[in-house]
């Protein structure tokens, strides 16, 4: 894949991600995405910061599950969505932005397993602060 086509490929994932409210209220960026793997970021602000001070622990849910998904889309190349998925904190997020790395491990016909880590960047270094696996399944439109 020639340069141009990546960077058209990532700016068309971006735009829509930010179709998404969600998304675009947390100021949500592509950083990367390939074949079957995608890297999500997420500024750190004051108001997604829970009373300790750590961001919240559903807003590095957000970025693991958008992050798996379009993993699990990158690899199937169909519309998908979130089935189901885990996650597991290790240390509060704490920084100026996190960063969601996620890859599929598996695709299938109708599903992808995929696997993030989510890691807080502060300065530049980055620390693990969460790991999630997930299931992504093709998208089935509502009879109707």
């Amino acid at each position: 894949m020639t340069r141009e086509a990546a960077h058209d490929i990532l700016q068309a994932a971006q735009a829509r991600l930010l179709e998404q409210p969600f998304s675009a209220l947390l100021n949500a960026e592509i950083l990367a995405i390939g074949p079957g793997r995608c890297e999500l970021r997420v500024p750190v602000s004051r108001d997604l910061q829970q009373q300790h001070g750590f961001l919240h622990g559903g807003v590095v849910s957000y970025a693991a599950d958008n992050a798996l998904t379009i993993a699990g889309y990158r690899a199937m190349n169909q519309a998908v969505v979130t089935s189901e998925f885990k996650i597991n904190y290790v240390r509060p997020a704490i920084g100026d932005a996190i960063v969601a790395r996620a890859q599929c491990v598996h695709a299938g016909k109708t599903q992808a397993v995929c696997r993030c880590e989510v890691y807080a960047v502060s300065d530049g270094t980055e620390r693990l602060c969460a790991v999630a696996q997930g299931t992504v399944a093709l998208l089935s439109k509502p009879a109707g």
